[in-house]
């Protein structure tokens, strides 16, 4: 009989599930990351997987990897390196071991490490370990397939579908390893293989074998380990991804608006399951249209709008490029039109999986003309369910199109997501056309914010006719009159300055001696390197934008209240450039990656620290 176990309690762990592609990796990451979230714990995720459709098998460019870090209370990053390393194959431990911290536990399938595995990763020795400088004893070596294959030999199931389990056999050890309970798993594999039982019968065999294995085989040598929630708002929580999250807003605020939501799209990696998930909510009034082109779907988005529907278009990487003449078209003819931009790394295809901040000042300014238009960026996959739907009311209540921003980094990664109560949510109030200006009204007619009134076709005495070419102020004519122009472009471009937009919040020191500035997705790694910092005994703040046009009205006095200011973000300067064209004498120290990874952890408070002591 094994000697009992003892359970050691953490505060934080992070795990990376890596293998081939078509090993499972990404639903193994998942079903822990909700299993985790399920039980209170804070989690964020990050799923790494390469462009290739399907990469030789055991090649070191086709590996796939999700990593997912949980924690007793909030948790910001997926984590800088991982705690427990899962390789599939000899692939991926070569490519995946330097996410590992020292340390690590490392879980590999022996099976899958034959002399044509090492030839294909790259291996020189069969000594893979000593090769690496793995120490053996940090090492769960178990030949994984042979023990599936052995655990389903009397199922009836052909070959290909056994080995389709082997990533349950790795999930199954991974829960022992953190004390999971394995009826929340399984309660998991019912609901997702609804209507294949006998499939999800299998899993879940195959992962009691694994928990079983480690169980067993390493009960005195291997440590279990247990990560208890210790602060969680009561509630319904779910693991959420980013892209999600978004078409859950989007669906919100239609239904608060009692409109119909219209997603006008063409798929492109990473914005495909925002088409994907709203497509599934005909019964919530959505109607989804996979378009031809970009173009055809930012323009159809736009009739959906004219016709008096919350038109959302969806779009990552070169597809926001071609959307940018229907974009105009919207700030012409003053309609609501939520444009997501799902960012990705470029230019031109780039890197359709990788992640990056590139694409704000083409939101800002990527258009012909002056063409002022509203722009968020989503600071976590949960705040992608608010931003989207404060996008949608902004476009709605001031009748312009919105730019909202994620990036492949939130829209794949997921987090624990509190479902809302609806009837807290902010009220969505269209400016529809007051029924006493019957006779009287004109399209570009405006309310006292300087919105221009809403007249939805169909509706008796309210006929007109909006189009791309400048129109008069108060007939609602074509005019070529350059008094006029002037006036339209300035009240085009006042309306997006009455947004209002909540202020900036400053977290940390007061009394800062450095204040760390970005915006979007990277909000989580420079809110740890933050904490870190002081933790060191630094005075650091850091203030995050999710508005950036219109930006918070107390901007030019945050960013010039402290001593020096760093602005971190993925890309070449954009965003510091930008805060230096809007705030006066504003030099900050710069921050910039473009590797298409997340910023990790350790590389910022080193560099910040290099700031503090200048």
């Amino acid at each position: 009989m094994a000697e009992k176990l003892e359970v050691k309690e953490l505060d934080q762990v992070v795990v990376r599930f890596s293998g081939d592609s078509g090993d499972g990796m990404q639903l193994a990451g998942n079903i822990f990351s909700t299993v985790s979230a399920t039980v209170g714990n804070g989690i964020s995720t990050f799923p790494d997987y390469p462009a290739d459709i399907r990469a030789p098998q055991g090649s070191l460019t086709g590996v796939s990897g999700f990593q997912v870090h949980i924690g007793a209370g909030k948790v910001y990053t997926p984590g800088d390196k991982c705690d427990v390393l899962v390789a599939m194959n000899a692939a991926a431990l070569k490519t995946q071991y330097r996410y590992a911290k020292p340390g690590a536990t490392i879980i590999i399938d022996t099976d899958s490490f034959g002399p044509k595995d090492l030839e294909k990763a790259q291996f020189t020795t069969p000594d893979y370990l000593g090769e690496m400088g793995i120490d053996p004893d940090r090492v769960i070596q178990c030949p994984l397939t042979t023990m599936v294959k052995d655990c389903l030999a009397d199922s009836g199931m052909d070959m290909k579908a056994m080995m389709k389990c082997r990533n349950m056999f790795a999930l199954g050890l991974v829960c022992w390893l953190f004390d999971r309970d394995l009826n929340l798993v399984a309660n998991f594999l019912k609901d997702k293989f609804a209507k294949k039982p006998a499939i999800a019968e299998a899993n879940i065999k195959v992962i009691q074998a694994g928990y079983d294995y480690g169980h067993n085989t390493h009960s005195s040598t291997v440590n279990v380990y247990r990560v208890e929630s210790k602060e969680k708002e009561p509630g319904r929580y779910m693991d959420i991804t980013g892209n999600k999250a978004t078409a859950y807003g989007f669906i919100a605020a239609a239904e608060k608006a009692g409109l119909k939501l219209y997603l006008g799209s063409y798929p492109i990696t990473p914005a495909t399951d925002v088409l994907h998930e709203l497509s599934k909510h005909k019964s919530c009034g959505v109607i989804t249209v996979q378009c031809e082109d970009e173009i055809a779907g930012c323009s159809s988005a736009l009739g959906a709008s004219f016709a008096g529907a919350l038109g959302v278009t969806s779009t990552s990487g070169p597809g926001i490029c071609l959307k940018s003449e229907a974009m105009n078209l919207a700030v012409i003819m003053e309609l609501p039109l939520v444009v997501l931009d799902v960012q990705r790394g470029g230019p031109a295809t780039g890197l359709p999986t990788k992640s990056e901040q590139t694409d704000l000042l083409q939101a800002l300014f990527g258009r012909n003309g002056e063409s002022p238009m509203p722009v968020m960026a989503a600071t976590s996959p949960t705040d992608c369910f608010d931003a989207a739907y404060q996008a949608c009311k902004i476009a709605l209540e001031h009748m312009t199109p919105v730019v909202l921003l994620t990036d492949a980094f939130v829209a794949n990664g997921s987090g624990a997501f509190k479902l809302p109560d609806m009837a807290k949510l902010d009220p969505i109030n269209p400016p529809y056309v007051p029924e006493e200006l019957k006779g009287k009204w004109t399209p570009y007619m405006r309310a006292e914010n300087g919105t221009r009134y809403w007249a939805v076709p169909g509706r008796e005495g309210f006929t007109h006719i909006l189009g791309g070419l400048e129109k008069d102020s108060n007939t609602g004519a074509i005019s070529t009159n350059p008094e006029n122009h002037d006036l339209m472009t300035r009240l085009r471009q006042q309306k997006i300055a009455n947004i209002q937009v909540p202020d900036l919040e400053v977290d940390g020191d007061n009394d800062a001696d450095l204040l760390i500035v970005g915006f979007g997705s990277t909000y989580g790694h420079l809110r740890s390197a933050m904490d870190e910092l002081r933790q060191k005994g630094y005075k650091v703040a850091q203030t995050h934008f999710k508005y950036l046009n219109p930006l918070p009205k107390n901007t030019a006095e945050v960013l010039s209240k402290f001593k020096k200011v760093v602005v971190a973000e993925q890309n070449m300067g954009q965003l510091a450039a930008y805060l230096r064209m809007k705030v006066d004498n504003f030099v900050p120290f710069q921050f910039n990656q473009v590797k298409g990874q997340p910023f990790v952890v350790e590389e910022l408070v080193n560099a910040f620290e290099d700031i503090l002591k200048k």
